[in-house]
């Protein structure tokens, strides 16, 4: 899902997204109730209509960014307290406030609220920020009433293999319409990234849509379908389009480095999306060495047509019964290629 925090995916407009073939974009509930507003987002007609897309939306809760972003942050058992990094103005969130918020919001998938915790911690905070996840998660759904919205809940439990049981167990049971394993890409070894996605893929329901939450590497993605993952979102495509870092069949491209100054060929000459049909490596380093602002587009419809394409093919392969085949020639391409494979 590319990553639309404020209700933009970064340089694109919603044809571009549309003409790469994103399905469904992410928002962020945090960033959008302190900016516009979740009530004049709803006076305007809703997320979709403001900003003119018109596919699915999903928005998570914010428990993340209220992690990483908000100031003085208090954790209670009624919802978190926290001072928001824009304006440092106080705010109280509770789970049945952020079931309003994503209503108003008008999104097609809704996030419970969560408490992310950070890496590493010890057994007992883990576990007792397991039991105030699980408790928010019941409340969220009790106050969930819009059935065109469907409500995920987000497994907790740290790093610890019998608390992320305990933590999907009880998702389970309270019963919702998708689950996200959350709580990963917090700074912990890759190790340990698998293993609680393995351990969490071995409880929740096949059934059900399963969410890994800031994943986004390409070698990531498709090591956690390979453990049963079936939905991702990250910033790294754009993000990384911003500091001219490309995807391609072979590994990551720089295209700042002087040695494309000259190069006619393509981002990827096994690529077929519109920038790779028609700009040279040459023109793009260009761009991105003036700071042109086409730099930035250019360079993340890319990387998200990259990232859409390589999901297509994901998909093709399970569906084949050949996703083990294509997993070693994806990761054979990335070898050997000499400088086209170095950053």
């Amino acid at each position: 899902m590319p990553v639309g925090t404020l209700g933009s995916v970064k340089s694109l407009i919603p044809e571009d997204l549309k003409a790469i073939g994103a399905e469904i974009i992410l928002a962020n509930t945090y960033h959008l109730y302190l900016r516009p507003g979740h009530l004049l987002i709803k006076k305007l007609g809703g997320l979709h209509r403001f900003m003119h897309w018109e596919g699915p939306l999903l928005t998570d809760s914010g428990g993340y960014q209220i992690y990483s972003l908000a100031k003085k942050r208090e954790i209670r058992k009624e919802g978190v307290i926290f001072r928001s990094h824009i304006d440092g103005s106080s705010h109280f969130l509770t789970p049945e406030k952020i079931i309003e918020i994503q209503d108003c919001l008008g999104s097609d998938i809704i996030m419970c609220l969560d408490e992310c915790p950070p890496y590493p911690i010890d057994y007992n905070y883990a576990e007792n920020s397991l039991k105030l996840t699980t408790r928010w998660a019941l409340q969220c759904k009790l106050a969930h009433k819009n059935k065109n919205q469907s409500l995920f809940g987000i497994v907790q439990g740290s790093f610890y293999p019998d608390l992320r049981v305990r933590a999907a167990l009880s998702l389970i049971e309270i019963g919702f319409d998708g689950y996200a394993i959350g709580g990963l890409s917090v700074g912990e070894p890759k190790e340990k990234t698998w293993e609680a996605v393995e351990v969490c893929n071995e409880v929740l329901p096949r059934d059900k849509p399963r969410y890994a939450m800031g994943i986004g590497l390409p070698e990531d993605i498709l090591e956690a379908v390979s453990r049963g993952v079936d939905m991702f979102d990250c910033v790294v495509p754009t993000r990384h389009a911003r500091t001219g870092t490309l995807f391609t069949s072979f590994g990551k491209l720089s295209i700042k480095q002087a040695r494309y100054t000259e190069d006619e060929r393509p981002i990827d000459e096994a690529c077929d999306c519109y920038v790779c049909k028609n700009y040279s490596r040459a023109y793009l380093r260009h761009l991105f060495i003036s700071k042109e602002l086409l730099a930035y587009r250019l360079n993340s419809y890319h990387n998200l047509y990259y990232y859409l394409n390589l999901m297509a093919e994901i998909r093709e392969a399970i569906f084949k019964g050949t996703l083990a085949e294509f997993k070693k020639k994806f990761y054979e391409r990335r070898k050997g290629k000499g400088e086209e494979n170095a950053i």
